[in-house]
Parts: C-alpha cells; structure tokens; sequence
C-alpha cells in the first residue's frame, strides 16, 4: 500500500459499495451490532442522508466517517430528552460510522478524517457534533476534545458512549491538526 492517502467525500458508486462492506466488517463482524448476511454487506439506514467523508489509498477505502444533520439523530432515539444533555448550539450534527479497517487503524487516517470533518463543518457552519463512542475508545475520544454525557447506550457487545464536541471543547485537538488550528482560529469562538 502506498502512503499517498487521499481524503474526500464519498461520490461514486465503487466508493459506496466499499462504505458498505467496511460497515459491515465493523458493525456486524466486529461490533455485533446488526444481524449477519451472505452478501457481507450492511447498508445505513439512514444512508440516503449521510454525508460520508472517507480516507482512500490507490481507491481502496481505509475508513470512514458519516455526518448527518437531520433529526431524529440515532442519539434521539438511545436518549430520551437528548437535547437536555447538550450544551446550546446553533447548528448540530452526528458523527456516525467511524470506522478504520483493523489492518490500518492509526493516528494518520483518523487524523485526516477529522480534518475533512473539520472543513465540512466549517462549511456548514456545524458547533456541535455528537457520536455514540465505542466506550473502550472514550480516552481517544477526549483526546480529539470529545466529552461524555449521559449514560452508555446499546445492547451488550454493542455499547456506546454518547459524547459531545464543540470548537471549544477541541483545543488540545486544535492545536496539533495544522488545519484545525489554521481554519478554526477565529471561527466558533
């Protein structure tokens, strides 16, 4: 594999059937959230709606995340009252399906994921972002300038920490992503 990773947003067809086995590489093989299938392969239910920002290496998909800013967020239904847990915002949105095959999980993809993160943000003027965090992750999480609330949602082998990230809460994040630090320095302050 080569080290020239491209970070975009998910537009043709070959990339959503990739999006589409990663999920469910993670989502049933790893994380036994949703049911098996003989063709391997688990479609969002909300992926009509997502915005999935990717990470790609000569066109084979490494990981990826989907944002998606309509409600009922996944969150909504796990927490009754989401909002009452949240800090005040304009503009919201959920991180979903973070996800980086096992053979590639480091600093360097998850990294650029959240800096294309960062640019989408920017451009549609999010201040909050939620995700359901995988809870055995949660010190990465704080380390990205996420914070807990609330109580772990999900089913056994499939638990997840609801956690929150604003502009504010990102500085250490911030200050070691060149891009974050150089488009967000007076923006959402």
């Amino acid at each position: 594999m080569s080290m020239d990773l491209v970070f975009k947003i998910a537009d043709s067809e070959s990339e959503m059937e990739q999006i589409h086995s990663l999920n469910y590489e993670t989502f049933v093989e790893e994380i036994p959230q949703h049911e098996r299938n003989a063709d391997r392969r688990l479609v969002d239910k909300f992926h009509h709606e997502n915005t999935y920002l990717i990470c790609l290496d000569s066109g084979e998909l490494l990981g990826m995340m989907a944002v998606r800013d309509k409600r009922p967020f996944s969150l909504d239904v796990k927490l009754q009252d989401l909002d009452s847990y949240l800090p005040e915002s304009r503009s919201i949105c959920e991180i979903r399906l973070l996800s980086i095959r096992q053979d590639r999980r480091g600093r360097k993809v998850l990294k650029g994921l959240f800096q294309l993160f960062a640019e989408l943000a920017r451009d549609r003027d999010y201040d909050l972002g939620i995700i359901s965090a995988n809870p055995k992750q949660e010190k990465l999480y704080n380390r990205l300038g996420f914070k807990p609330f609330a109580h772990v949602v999900g089913s056994p082998g499939a638990e997840y920490q609801p956690m929150y990230f604003t502009w504010q809460s990102s500085s250490r994040f911030r200050k070691e992503t060149k891009v974050l630090t150089s488009e967000f320095k007076n923006i959402h302050e």
